[in-house]
């Protein structure tokens, strides 16, 4: 018996990584929004890696505080540990990775979403979606409450027909346990949505005290941690940094794997869906690279209060005494007491070609899905999508046009146009190499990149902007004082040549010139020529790399210009592909799946030649003088 239990702006559905983004978004923009969850003791758990960040997902994370999300802030305030990474590397893949207090992130993202005004947190499993004329109109819950909704988002991560599987053991469940959802991805089909199997696993937990720290080698923090959102003021964090440790697979660990790989559900055939190739299983990495004699293996306290840790890199759904012999055949482990096994899980996913880059499903209007539903991976590429999605469902709702994220943008720009013009075939994960500008899409210009979208659609407050506006301000600023200031060749500054074994000047140089050389800093540059104005380290920052990287940067900025042009030339939503005489059967068939809203998302769909771009842009001319005649 089904009853009416409310009414709603937008509901999401799951509150996860993406949901919460969802969820908060929509509310704070003004809509009344419903958060539906299976567990309230889930919101925002972390069912894998107790981390958050590291190479393109840092960048994310950024991306997303710029944007106003809440992912940023809540990792600065429950990290035990934040180390920069690649920092021998150039600034494109310097990458923040924080290793985080799982429960204390969860309560405290919990706290956040109960105190937001518009937003409701309400237990309950959606079993169905109202759908009429092609329109999501609400959610039906197991117990039969209707909620009515004007826009509906579904993030419901690897429990959509969650299926755990540890060796010969299969079972129905979600992550960690908990309820898998059954019926939803049963009414999704029904609904036109095409499905796929993916899988992802996840590693065993040990306790603390049954590891031999002195046969592993320490990963500290940094001794001046860097914070993810921009608003997080820099302090000595309240309490000390956790270490993280470093340990190997042994030849001993191999043999192990490769004697029990026909009770391995991979390999036996148990497992139908596909998992994720750039986080494969410790089997899967020893079938595949048996040349290699050991893998890293790291050890990550799950929180301040717990002894669990974390074995990433042992990622395994071989059975549980196979599992067991597997860690104690490992360095520092051969004592390890198993407090939770490692497992696999198999789930549904959307496929994301059937998505509009807003995340609005092209089957059924005012429905978006976020996160793992879409075929990625990561807490990050969740909440990336989580606060697009929101955005989104809160301007369907206002009548608004919606938010779309360019590739030259930021990295979530790029994740989504991977996934719904050129679809993933298995979990998808953000990679520094999928992004073709990433000079122009650094973890230390995510605030220059993307906080006027932010404040634009009312995400980001006033002040913050003033602040960001203060920042571009300055470091505009000094780049011309620095054009400006001439440094001769005196004593002081043939030192400072010196010290760092530079070319020394015969006559007076610019900063902009000296600060172009690889081994001037900016900083050798300040203590001769100080700003007379406070900069900030990140100020600091952004303008030494704004100098040494400049030819690179306006390389890339000429092919974004390039690439703006096609993207300009607009694709009407309603153009039959079957009408463009010259089109190979592939390209008539591919685009009319994906239904690119741009030459430029058509150029990027698989199978598409220059010469069907060709003969299409003939075609839209052709049929925009037809539609201008017919309407005048």
């Amino acid at each position: 018996m089904s009853f009416q239990a409310g009414e709603y702006d937008v509901i999401v559905v799951g509150a996860g990584h993406a949901g919460c983004e969802s969820a908060l978004a929509a509310a704070r923009m003004g809509c009344n929004t419903l958060l539906l969850t299976i567990n309230l003791d889930m919101v925002a758990f972390m069912p894998c890696n107790p981390s958050i960040g590291g190479p393109a997902k840092g960048h994310v994370v950024r991306e997303v505080d710029a944007l106003g999300g809440e992912m940023g802030r809540n990792i600065d305030k429950t990290f035990i540990q934040m180390r920069m990474l690649n920092t021998g590397k150039g600034p494109a893949v310097h990458a923040l990775r924080a290793q985080a207090d799982k429960f204390e992130y969860q309560h405290v993202m919990k706290k956040t979403i109960e105190d937001q005004p518009n937003l409701t947190l309400r237990q309950g499993m959606v079993d169905d979606l109202i759908i009429e004329d092609g329109v999501c109109k609400g959610v039906i819950t197991k117990t039969g409450a209707q909620y009515g909704a004007k826009a509906v988002v579904i993030t419901t991560g690897t429990y959509l027909r969650g299926r755990v599987i540890l060796g010969e053991l299969m079972y129905e469940s979600g992550p960690n346990n908990q309820q898998p959802s059954i019926k939803l991805s049963e009414s999704l089909k029904r609904n036109g949505l095409e499905l796929a199997r993916f899988k992802t696993g996840t590693p065993p937990r040990i306790h603390k005290d049954t590891i031999d720290f002195s046969k592993t080698e320490i990963q500290p923090g940094d001794s001046q941690p860097k914070y993810f959102s921009y608003e997080t003021e820099y302090m000595e964090h309240a309490q000390t940094q956790l270490p993280c440790w470093l340990t190997y697979t042994s030849p001993e660990t191999h043999q192990i794997i490769n004697d029990n790989l026909h009770r391995a559900p991979m390999f036996s055939g148990l497992i139908e869906g596909q998992g994720p190739r750039y986080c494969p299983s410790i089997e899967d990495k020893i079938v595949r690279f048996a040349d290699k004699s050991k893998h890293q293996i790291f050890l990550e306290p799950e929180g301040r209060n717990t002894k669990e840790y974390y074995v990433q890199g042992l990622s395994s759904s071989m059975p549980e005494d196979v599992q067991l012999r597997v860690l104690h055949s490992v360095p520092g482990l051969e004592k390890a007491e198993m407090m939770r096994t490692g497992y696999a899980i198999e789930y549904d996913a959307v496929v994301p070609t059937q998505l509009w880059p807003s995340l609005e499903t092209k089957v059924v209007s005012h429905l978006f899905t976020a996160g793992q539903i879409n075929g990625t991976s990561g807490y990050e590429e969740a909440a990336g999508q989580g606060v697009i999605a929101g955005i989104n469902a809160a301007r369907k709702v206002q009548g608004k046009e919606p938010v779309t994220i360019d590739r030259s943008q930021g990295y979530i720009g790029v994740m989504i146009d991977d996934l719904v013009t050129k679809g993933t075939s298995e979990p998808y994960r953000l990679l520094t190499s999928r992004a073709e500008y990433r000079l122009l899409l650094r973890h230390d210009n995510a605030d220059l990149r993307l906080t006027p979208t932010g404040f634009e659609i009312g995400l980001i407050s006033a002040e913050r902007y003033e602040k960001f506006l203060d920042k571009k301000q300055r470091v505009e600023d000094e780049l011309a004082r620095l054009k400006e200031t001439k440094f001769r060749p005196d004593e002081s500054v043939l030192a400072m040549l010196a010290s760092s074994e530079s070319t020394p000047i015969t006559q007076s140089t610019d900063g902009i010139t000296l600060l172009r050389r690889p081994e001037i800093s900016y900083e050798q540059l300040e203590t001769l020529s100080p700003s007379p104005v406070e900069l900030t380290d990140d100020m600091k920052e952004q303008v030494e790399i704004q100098v040494k990287y400049a030819g690179y940067i306006d390389k890339q900025q000429l092919q974004v210009e390039r690439m703006a042009k096609m993207e300009k030339k607009r694709i009407p939503v309603d153009i039959d592909y079957e009408l463009v005489n010259g089109l190979s059967k592939e390209s008539k068939h591919n685009m009319a799946k994906i239904r690119p809203l741009s030459i430029g998302q058509a150029s990027r769909i698989s199978g598409v030649t220059p010469a069907d771009l060709s003969i299409l842009l003939v075609h839209l001319e052709h049929y925009n003088r037809v539609t201008a005649a017919t309407r005048g």
